[in-house]
């Protein structure tokens, strides 16, 4: 053994815990601001039924949608890979994917829409309409036929509207409470927000409603609707959507880019407006700094192109759907939104095939690091976050399973939810 070295300092003992205090307000400032990803299930899409369309089988129904133009469209595996170049090695493992999951659960987060997908209606109308979807989404969960996520777009803060957005939001609420209660999947989004105040006049909004029902304070959360560009850059110069996470007082749980309002907004031609527009891509950078670290998840928008019509116009609908979420896949925007059933599966098999093609690597790297292995890649803890968080992700979408994740990592579910989320639990294995 060498010799052992002298270990000397040359601080006062009270020098760091002078330090400690003077950070004790930064210190709870950041554990505020900053919690981390809440370590819950994130759903890859949102799909959005007009208040009047909405009905009891509706998720049933676009299911059985998506699966006929499958059927109809590219009825194999090789088909559908051809159409949308996914590599032929997992072809196979996409297609059966897909269409199991188009069987078993067509809609992860099911947004009933009563703001432009409905329009301006009577009072009494958009109340009968609100009461009613308070009452089919109660059955639904209570059937367990609900999508995983479902809530509602109410209309906006804005003054010509806001009346009929706080009632219809509040008729919706009351009728899931007199129905048995909030449902544990409960959505809200709140569109077309340009002031933080606006997002401070909705907390206040859900602070009543859970005094009169006795909730406990918080228990409502809501994503918030970017489709102004007030709400990228406010008049001052500073970016608006930060201060309107933090008006959220924690209640905000994700950020909705809204394609065409925001493309319309800043003057993009409607032949040109697209979530890949550079427009787009600027506001959601935007966004995605702002939310970093605090637990609001970041959506993408929607493309208007629909997979309707002959076969070379389907086709070329769903590539442009599969490239457009692939490109927002690799840019770290998990969510989308679809607007018709025959986005479906060309949204799952862009979300499958991205899991897929990566599995392999993910967990060898992951599980390098756990054995402090080493390889050609040096992964820090950071990294063992994000690739923790892949996997888990690819579980929860139905691209990857269990079972297959734990023997090429030797991690359990358990261990995953620990890499990836402080707010999930301790660790349970040991990391370098």
């Amino acid at each position: 053994m060498g010799q052992q070295e002298q270990v000397a300092t040359s601080l006062a003992g009270t020098v760091g815990a002078e330090i400690g205090a003077s950070l004790t307000a930064v210190d709870a400032e950041l554990a505020r601001r900053y919690p981390g990803d809440p370590g819950t299930r994130r759903p890859v899409h949102t799909v959005y039924v007009p208040a009047d369309a909405f009905e009891a089988g509706t998720v049933r129904s676009w299911g059985d949608r998506a699966l006929a133009a499958l059927d109809e469209h590219a009825p194999d595996a090789a088909a559908f890979a051809e159409i949308l170049s996914v590599p032929p090695e997992l072809a196979e493992a996409v297609h059966g994917r897909v269409r199991a999951k188009l069987e078993r659960e067509p809609v992860e987060d099911l947004r009933i829409d009563f703001e432009d997908g409905y329009g301006l209606r009577p009072d009494a109308e958009e109340d009968e309409a609100a009461a009613r979807a308070a009452r089919l989404v109660a059955e639904a969960y209570a059937a367990g036929t609900a999508a995983p996520y479902t809530g509602v777009r109410m209309k906006c803060m804005e003054a010509a509207v806001r009346d009929r957005g706080i009632r219809t939001t509040d008729i919706f609420l009351t009728g899931l409470m007199r129905a048995g209660g909030l449902p544990d999947g409960l959505v809200l989004t709140l569109p077309k927000v340009t002031y933080p105040e606006q997002v401070t006049a909705f907390v206040r909004l859900l602070e009543a409603f859970e005094t009169a029902h006795g909730l406990p304070d918080g228990r409502i959360g809501f994503e918030i609707q970017i489709e102004t560009s007030q709400s990228i850059l406010a008049s001052d110069g500073t970016a608006a959507v930060a201060r309107m996470i933090d008006a959220a007082r924690g209640r905000a749980t994700g950020l909705h880019y809204g394609t065409f309002d925001y493309s319309a907004c800043v003057g993009v031609s409607p032949a040109y407006q697209a979530s890949d527009h550079p427009a787009a891509d600027h506001a959601k950078a935007v966004m995605q700094v702002a939310a970093a670290g605090t637990g609001v998840r970041v959506c993408d928008g929607s493309t208007n192109v629909l997979p309707v019509g002959p076969p070379e116009q389907v086709h070329d609908a769903w590539r442009l759907h599969y490239r457009l979420t692939r490109r927002a896949l690799a840019r770290a925007y998990y969510q989308g939104w679809d607007m018709h059933p025959g986005h479906l599966p060309t949204r799952y098999a862009a979300v499958y095939t991205f899991y897929r093609e990566g599995l392999d690597q993910a967990a060898s790297r992951l599980a390098a690091y756990v054995a402090k292995a080493g390889g050609d890649v040096m992964d820090e803890p950071a990294t063992a976050k994000a690739l923790s968080g892949y996997l888990l992700r690819g579980i929860d979408c139905g691209a990857l399973d269990t079972e297959e994740v734990a023997r090429l990592t030797g991690l359990t579910r358990a261990d995953l939810d620990a890499f990836a989320s402080p707010r999930r639990g301790g660790l349970t294995v040991t990391a370098p």
